[in-house]
């Protein structure tokens, strides 16, 4: 089963050929994605061979091999973890029955709801960060932003696959409508807020990447503990492609830091605009932003929703079957922080409704382990600033914390406070130009613009000058 089908129209390994009604529906929905593609995928590189890996396998071992491929003849496909023998509900009312291998009646509307929200993340995230080729700092970070798109790609197939496969003509319009929305359109916007922000330059993508794919590895790793066995599956595979689209965040970030710490020792200054570097504050404004709005992902911090997803077995907590409680939750508790007047305090809440903050909770402390080793860069470096969190209160829009305003280092603060200090807080237009000065594109192979350092190494054992895109 670890094998794929490659002589299909489709790639996959779902044994696609015996179900014809589900094979054709795919395939008629097949032209349609090449369309959007072409139309909302990367901008004037697609005719532009580029060194991608693809999967070959769901087994964890040499899962994927490596080539030079254009984009619109990648081969996306529908590729689902191996099934586990005799696999449970592990959660909720159903604890301990097997795990359905189609969707039970009475939670069809809701389980389509939550394939839906998570199936438009994927190409929402290629329409944002489509411009961006355009002003690559490398090569190799060129490379890496294509892998990062044309895997969203392979993950709106999985969602679109679970909606043809389970939903009828219901997920069929899901589908269509899937290809319809984009990102920050006013009529028909994407579902969440962070995937109708703009993705502008660079910088902003490594933040997305760290910030926004990370909260996308929490929802996934939730949905691979589902009760619904064919969303398990097909999240705990698409959890192995993500890791490198935070990896590129990580160290994207990681590499831009560094830059700015070689430059303030080369010139003596932490003024590093005038030596073409992003400094540690403009850094630290923009770790603000995009990690508050990834916050808000998570939804409300007091959720019945989360609570009814639980009970029914069909969305789990972050490793789940690691947990050592109950796995009903109904007499349990969890410290949520909420909002007492003009302080922040935290209560015990019913554990149930306090899913969305347990998971929370679990990628701010992932978030801090990213941080951490950004700070040792600086550290290295003998330079005295450290980049840090800020407060899960600050600039929110969702939630308890949605209606006031908070510093990053979560004290309360006026409107007139923040109304003078929120420049020092968030990207002002000044912070936005000046990094939009700076994308300015570097094709040379081995060559990096100013302000990011060269990776310690390249991609699949190849060298950091290695030709990834051939552009020409």
């Amino acid at each position: 089963m670890a094998g794929i089908d490659y002589s299909s129209l489709i790639p996959n390994n779902v044994s696609l050929h015996e179900n014809r009604r589900l094979q054709r529906a795919l395939e008629d929905w097949q032209p349609k994605f090449l369309e959007w593609w072409q139309d909302m995928g990367p901008l004037g590189f697609q005719a532009k061979e580029t060194y991608l890996r693809t999967a070959v396998s769901v087994d964890a071992k040499g899962w994927a091999q490596f080539d030079y491929v254009r984009m619109p003849e990648y081969r996306w496909g529908i590729f689902l973890a191996e099934p586990e023998p005799s696999r449970q509900v592990n959660f909720g009312d159903h604890k301990g029955q097997p795990a359905w291998q189609e969707v039970p009646g009475e939670y069809r509307g809701t389980l389509r709801r939550l394939i839906v929200t998570q199936g438009d993340t994927e190409p929402a995230s290629v329409e944002q960060q489509r411009h961006l080729g355009r002003t690559c700092p490398s090569l190799y970070d060129l490379r890496n932003i294509f892998q990062v798109n044309v895997e969203e790609g392979r993950h709106l197939w999985a969602m679109v696959y679970l909606l043809d496969a389970h939903f009828g003509r219901d997920g069929r319009e899901e589908s269509e409508a899937l290809l319809q929305r984009r990102s920050g359109d006013a009529d028909k916007p994407r579902i969440l807020g962070a995937f109708n922000e703009k993705t502008p330059d660079w910088l902003s993508f490594f933040m997305f990447c760290f910030f926004t794919d990370r909260d996308g590895k929490y929802q996934l790793a939730s949905l691979a503990e589902s009760g619904f066995d064919p969303l398990s599956r097909t999240c705990r595979f698409m959890l192995t492609e993500e890791a490198h689209h935070m990896f590129v965040g990580e160290a994207g970030i990681m590499r831009v830091v560094q830059r700015a710490c070689e430059l303030m020792r080369e010139h003596k200054t932490d003024d590093l605009r005038k030596h073409g570097g992003i400094d540690l504050p403009t850094i630290q404004r923009y770790l603000n932003f995009h990690c508050s709005v990834s916050l808000d992902l998570f939804g409300s911090e007091i959720s019945t929703n989360a609570a009814n997803f639980y009970t029914l077995g069909l969305k789990g907590r972050f490793e789940e079957t690691k947990k050592t409680d109950d796995h009903l939750l109904k007499q349990a508790t969890y410290p949520v922080a909420e909002l007492d007047g003009e302080r922040i305090v935290t209560r015990d809440e019913p554990a149930l409704v306090s899913l969305n903050e347990r998971l929370r909770d679990d990628y701010v402390a992932d978030c801090a382990r990213g941080v951490a080793r950004w700070n040792e860069v600086i550290r290295k470096h003998g330079i005295d600033f450290e980049l840090t969190l800020p407060h899960r209160a600050f600039h929110r829009a969702i939630g308890s914390f949605a209606e006031v305003r908070v510093a990053p280092d979560g004290r309360i603060v006026s409107q007139a406070e923040w109304d003078a200090r929120h420049r020092d807080w968030l990207p002002t237009e000044d912070d936005k130009e000046y990094i939009q000065s700076l994308m300015q594109p570097v094709v040379e192979p081995g060559k990096f613009a100013s302000w990011i350092a060269p990776p310690a190494r390249g991609v699949n054992g190849l060298a950091v000058d290695f030709e990834y895109v051939r552009l020409g």
